[in-house]
């Protein structure tokens, strides 16, 4: 498998996809060195692991810079992966769920607190706990409804889902497992009640709904609920597991029915760079390809629930998980033959996609590996050349030590070119940064508390008739130059 295919250099992909181009990354020595070298640890991973097929892309902002295929999506007939192959995405159909609800919640259709027996009438699940509050559209959305994993029926076993009549009609047989709002508890079935929310609340058939509000605004062409005649000729094979002999087994195509909302959807490498470079047009309004407002796209991935461990959380449909000092959010997806991923760091404006048509492809293995790899020098490389900070020979006035009635001492000094506040705490910071707090001008002798410390507030330099600093009012308090001798 030291072969690879499929590959799509950065100004390739940039102009096959009508994405704007970056060529200070298409030409930077540094990132093309970082790609060259995941290439050969991914090629090495896939002969180690005999893996069928792998198909990845790294996006940056609203850029697919980087996307290839490894292996084959077809061993028999040896296809070659690429960018462009079919994968079933499994569970990451949730986030399209999601974001029609959000979409729904804000046309003014619908509130995420709003009971789900107000749109679903026929949701007599009983419930074991009758003091817990009622189960919510952000209950299932964030898997804290109480609500079992399934739908009673032993689909990942036999991989023959239930009808849409078929969940509806078992749901009187099942009960709550918790209290709602007691624990997170990841449920498919929760999922596939809120995807039959959206049918109700639009008007739409789910599959309609997804298609004309989401995938198309997007221009995912080659996503789909439900595969057509072209895109199921398209679809990589799925395999299981590798045995002991090295073989692996073809599965067969499983059509989730019923749990559609939670599992159904397949999708591309290319399709996928789409959605996540909605994730960071967070100052967006919506129409065309802003399917969603920035403040709710910065709304569903927020924390909403957080774990125990403080490691992990659920966002609105999103998980939400600690690597290192990155925030990845995202999701993963498992069918029968399939394992597929997706993350990207809001703060970084990077994500990741990672495609396997194996059910021991393990994506976030891979994932990982790629933000840990490449994400820093993207990052560098995206960045113009900094110039050095020039501190303004006005800021001369406000240097000194001041202090508040309890006797708090604070610095104000030039550190770097940049006009600081250094707050004397007691006892002292072990950082000598972590009380440093950045004055950014605003106005006359007015400054905005910023950086990692900053809260925002004003900072107020007022001055006496001797043209020396008084006071400083920092929000709505004040401190005073400190007198000597104390």
């Amino acid at each position: 498998m030291r072969k690879t295919f499929a590959v799509f250099f950065i100004l390739i992909l940039a102009t096959h996809l009508g994405f704007a181009q970056q060529p200070s990354l298409a030409s930077n020595p540094e990132v093309l060195s970082q790609f060259r070298l995941l290439e050969k640890w991914i090629e090495a991973q896939m002969e180690y692991r005999g893996l069928p097929g792998l198909s990845i892309g790294i996006v940056f902002d609203q850029n697919l810079i980087w996307a290839k295929g490894y292996g084959r999506v077809d061993l028999e007939k040896k296809t070659s992966a690429s960018p462009s192959s079919i994968y079933r995405i499994a569970s990451i159909t949730k986030l399209f769920t999601t974001t029609a609800l959000m979409q729904l919640r804000d046309q003014g259709k619908l509130r995420l607190d709003d009971p789900v027996s107000k749109y679903l009438p026929w949701f007599a699940i009983k419930n074991t706990f009758p003091d817990a509050p009622p189960i919510t559209i952000e209950h299932l959305i964030t898997h804290t409804s109480g609500l079992p994993r399934e739908s009673p029926f032993p689909y990942w076993t036999d991989h023959i889902f239930p009808t849409r009549e078929e969940m509806i009609s078992a749901l009187k047989k099942q009960e709550t497992v918790f209290p709602s709002e007691i624990r997170w508890k990841y449920s498919n079935l929760a999922m596939a009640l809120a995807g039959e929310v959206v049918v109700a609340a639009s008007g739409e058939p789910y599959e309609a709904y997804i298609q004309k509000h989401i995938l198309e605004p997007l221009g995912m062409k080659d996503t789909s609920v439900y595969l057509s005649e072209e895109h199921k000729k398209r679809l990589v094979t799925g395999y299981g597991r590798r045995l002991p002999d090295g073989s692996r087994e073809i599965i067969s195509f499983i059509d989730s029915k019923g749990i559609t909302p939670a599992a159904n959807m397949s999708s591309t490498v290319e399709d996928l760079a789409k959605f996540i470079s909605l994730q960071f047009r967070l100052e967006g309004k919506p129409g065309g390809s802003q399917v969603l407002k920035g403040t709710t796209l910065r709304e569903m991935q927020r924390v909403h629930w957080l774990q125990p461990s403080w490691k992990s959380g659920q966002g609105l449909g999103f998980s939400i998980d600690r690597m290192g000092e990155r925030t990845i959010i995202g999701h993963g997806g498992w069918v029968g033959g399939y394992r597929t991923q997706i993350g990207f760091c809001p703060d970084e404006k990077i994500g990741v996609i990672v495609l396997t048509n194996a059910d021991d492809g393990e994506p976030w293995f891979f994932l990982e590996q790629i933000f840990s790899l490449a994400a820093p020098a993207i990052l560098k490389a995206s960045q113009p050349p900094a110039e050095p900070a020039k501190p303004s020979p006005s800021w001369e006035i406000y240097l000194g030590r001041y202090e508040d009635p309890a006797h708090f001492d604070t610095e104000i000094m030039i550190i770097g070119g940049r006009l600081v506040m250094y707050g004397f705490n007691y006892p002292p910071e072990r950082n000598p940064e972590g009380s440093l707090i950045e004055l950014t001008p605003g106005a006359e002798h007015t400054f905005r508390m910023t950086g990692e410390n900053g809260d925002g507030e004003w900072v107020v330099f007022e001055l006496g008739p001797d043209g020396k600093v008084k006071r400083i009012k920092t929000g709505e308090n004040y401190i005073y130059p400190k007198r000597e001798g104390i």
